[in-house]
């Protein structure tokens, strides 16, 4: 996977702005007694590294470093980040490898309006955590490892978002919502349960990264393959289909459907005088087949098929198709469909 780093990854290190006290397994006591001793120098300080210590809390002498841009506090025995801590003008917090909840997370968190980088991996957080839906600069969001059972479908407002990591959770769906992250490069769900993907993914023109291994996915949607920019796919261990699957369960379209594909292929006007607003709605959700030769809709019925794409001239791809019609399925999607091998050139399969 490429590097992908936030701006404050870049900032100066030399001696003079950077106070680490990392590694010295100190207690709550004991580093406020080391903070004491260098608020001569608050001014000049803009990182502070205490990763690697006993502190269990963070002791309120923080507030005076005024200048502070990056803390790192990873396992620090953590069970909770004060409500202070949003005084300090951070541009990134590391917090990953502690035991916070989402109860033990600052209120202050949607103040923070400067943050770009936020690590809370390796918690004990069981919900997205709704305090930092409103970081409209965050660009770097990383909360992998915890037991998140659903991303908040609100993330859309974190708009600056370029990298989204949350493998090795417990989720089972990625709300639709997601597409709308147009800056996002990295989309990391590995390790997970879910079992399809939304088709609002193929919005994610700035996509680079999508990693989904370790999860129970079946197919992709087909629209993936409109992400020119994805240069990494990660799918091993998944229950991809392994044979062409050309027809699943169909069952006849109701009544109401059926009239409605009449309408629609047939270029019935209709409005509000004639029509309740239920059968308009009804009317308007329909989806065109996506066989080029076929001008059919579908509503609530639809044949599911499998069409297997090869990436690379070397790995065959299952992405799930809707159709109006198993009259649609062209025989000759036996023939692999061939995408070009620059569009992405590593999938790890293995």
């Amino acid at each position: 996977m490429e590097n992908y780093t936030s701006d404050s990854s870049d900032s100066d290190s030399s001696s003079s702005k950077t106070l680490d006290l990392s590694y010295l397994m100190l207690d709550t006591e004991l580093l406020d007694q080391h903070l004491s001793e260098a608020t001569k120098d608050v001014e000049q300080i803009e990182t502070l590294l205490l990763h690697q210590n006993r502190i269990g809390t963070i002791p309120s002498i923080i507030m005076r470093f005024n200048n502070l841009q990056t803390l790192d506090i990873s396992n620090c025995n953590l069970t909770q980040l004060p409500d202070y801590i949003g005084k300090c003008p951070l541009t990134c917090l590391v917090a990953k490898q502690n035991y916070l909840t989402n109860e033990s997370l600052p209120k202050t968190f949607g103040t923070m309006m400067g943050l770009r980088e936020l690590n809370l991996s390796g918690n004990r957080l069981e919900e997205f955590p709704s305090q930092i839906l409103s970081l409209s600069t965050l660009k770097y969001l990383y909360l992998g490892g915890n037991t998140i059972k659903e991303i908040n479908k609100e993330i859309w407002k974190m708009e600056k978002l370029q990298v989204l990591s949350m493998g090795g959770n417990r989720l089972t769906e990625v709300p639709s919502t997601v597409g709308r992250l147009i800056s996002l490069q990295a989309l990391i769900l590995c390790d997970n349960m879910l079992e399809n993907l939304p088709r609002s993914i193929a919005n994610l023109k700035n996509l680079k990264s999508l990693l989904l291994h370790k999860n129970r996915l079946k197919t992709l949607p087909t629209e993936i393959i409109n992400l020119r920019g994805l240069t990494e796919l990660s799918l091993r261990d998944n229950p991809l289909v392994v044979r062409f699957v050309s027809d699943m369960t169909h069952n006849p379209p109701t009544l109401l459907e059926v009239t409605a594909r009449i309408i629609k292929t047939s270029s019935i006007n209709y409005d509000n005088v004639n029509l309740p607003k239920t059968l308009i709605d009804y009317l308007n959700s329909g989806h065109h087949c996506v066989n080029p030769k076929c001008q059919g809709v579908f509503f609530d019925n639809r044949v599911e098929h499998v069409k297997f794409v090869d990436f690379c001239g070397k790995y065959r791809l299952p992405l799930l198709q809707y159709l109006c019609s198993s009259k649609c399925i062209d025989p000759r999607d036996d023939e692999e469909e061939i995408v070009s091998g620059a569009m992405i050139r590593k999938v790890l399969l293995g």
